[in-house]
């Protein structure tokens, strides 16, 4: 068994992978024991990622607030607490806060033979996620 204890501190999201304010805090990165990493990722209102993919797929988590998340080519949808999302392996996808609301989930991807957990896009415009 190994213990971590908490004491990190949040990090703001990086603006190359997100749209407005976004907070992580790293639950665990991929290391020689087990290829999964996971994160609690904080969303304020209106913010998101930017289009990315997962060579593993990922798994989302809702903890609280409403958020929206899409597939590239599909509908908006909205996503509560307790929800779970299942991207699949290589799919284009972008999640965030509904434009009134906080939204917070764990996410979960496992890393390929690489280390790769994530491949990030451009940016989802406006138009896109008020579709």
């Amino acid at each position: 068994m190994k213990l971590t204890r908490s004491g990190g501190q949040s990090a703001p999201g990086p603006a190359d992978w997100f749209t407005g304010t976004v907070f992580l805090d790293s639950i665990r990165n991929p290391d020689e024991q087990t290829a999964i990493g996971a994160a609690h990722v904080r969303f304020t209102p209106g913010a998101r990622t930017a289009w990315h993919s997962h060579p593993k797929g990922q798994t989302l988590y809702v903890t609280d607030g409403i958020g929206l998340v899409a597939r590239r080519g599909g509908e908006v949808q909205e996503i509560r607490p307790g929800d779970v999302v299942y991207i699949e392996p290589g799919e284009e996808h972008w999640h965030g806060a509904a434009p009134d609301r906080f939204m917070a989930h764990v996410a979960m991807q496992e890393a390929d033979e690489t280390g790769q957990v994530v491949t990030w896009l451009d940016h989802v415009t406006d138009d896109e996620y008020t579709a």
